[in-house]
């Protein structure tokens, strides 16, 4: 097998630049770097990779987790030279295996109707959520949690950039995920299927385990700073508190979200 050694080859470019979110609306593919999020994309969405790449040394060490699965679904499987896979990696210090996944094309409002099709019995809902590490744990935490999606309104970070893909740590392949979403039109499609919608924050006048958990229900999370604006906690159905034991003001979006999707795991497992 040939293996690519120019770091300042058109390909390596290519690659490189899908860390730039104006090249990945435009080719409709983004990178996923890691063994972890290789393998999870090769896993469980081979048809979606367009091509993988790996060092020498990472293609002998994941020979049975990425290579032969990967050559087994018929995929790309390219041996590059660590300087080519730090050219095209978005990380400092890449671990010499990434891939090239094309993003899902679905329009958002069919993709939600698809998802609620499904009647799931507990999604979340991330509205103006910005920081990629936070998303990125969301999704990771809805995924662990059981969740049945989860829902990205247009004001949220971009779930195809670099740092959220590696934050969810392949879970961005496990479970349906919509992007694109208007909220006010999103919150009136779930109450039409019959899905409740609790607006996670901290001036909620209802206690986390005091809400009733046991029909269909939407966890509507907020921004990291200003949480939820009163209008869109107006048009949700309960808000909802996390109670605060010790002397932390408060929890951050990813752990509040992770708290509430298991609140919601124990009460439909």
């Amino acid at each position: 097998m040939d293996i690519l050694a120019n770091p300042g080859s058109d390909r390596v470019a290519s690659v490189r630049r899908l860390a730039q979110r104006p090249v990945r609306q435009r080719t409709g593919r983004f990178l996923v770097e890691g063994p972890q999020g290789v393998r999870e994309a090769v896993r469980w969405a081979p048809q979606r990779v367009v091509d993988v790449y790996l060092t020498t040394e990472a293609a002998e060490r994941y020979a049975v987790d990425i290579v032969e699965p990967a050559r087994a679904a018929g995929l790309w499987v390219h041996e590059a030279t660590p300087d080519v896979i730090a050219a095209m990696a978005d990380t400092d210090a890449p671990q010499g295996v990434l891939a090239v996944v094309e993003n899902t094309t679905a329009e958002p409002a069919e993709a939600l109707g698809e998802v609620l099709t499904g009647s799931p019995r507990c999604v979340v809902l991330l509205t103006n959520v910005r920081d990629p590490g936070n998303a990125g744990t969301v999704i990771r935490g809805a995924d662990a949690a059981g969740a049945g999606a989860v829902l990205v309104s247009t004001s949220s970070v971009d779930i195809t950039s670099p740092k959220v893909v590696r934050s969810t740590a392949g879970s961005l392949f496990h479970l349906p995920i919509v992007t694109g979403l208007g909220i006010g039109a999103t919150l009136q499609t779930l109450r039409a299927h019959g899905i409740r919608t609790l607006a996670a924050d901290g001036r909620g006048s209802v206690l986390l385990p005091d809400v009733d958990l046991t029909t269909p229900h939407c966890w509507v999370m907020g921004n990291e700073a200003w949480g939820l604006p009163t209008e869109l906690r107006d048009a949700c159905d309960e808000v909802v508190r996390v109670p605060i034991r010790g002397k932390a003001e408060s929890l951050n979006l990813a752990m509040a979200a992770t708290v509430c999707l298991y609140a919601s795991a124990g009460v439909l497992s």
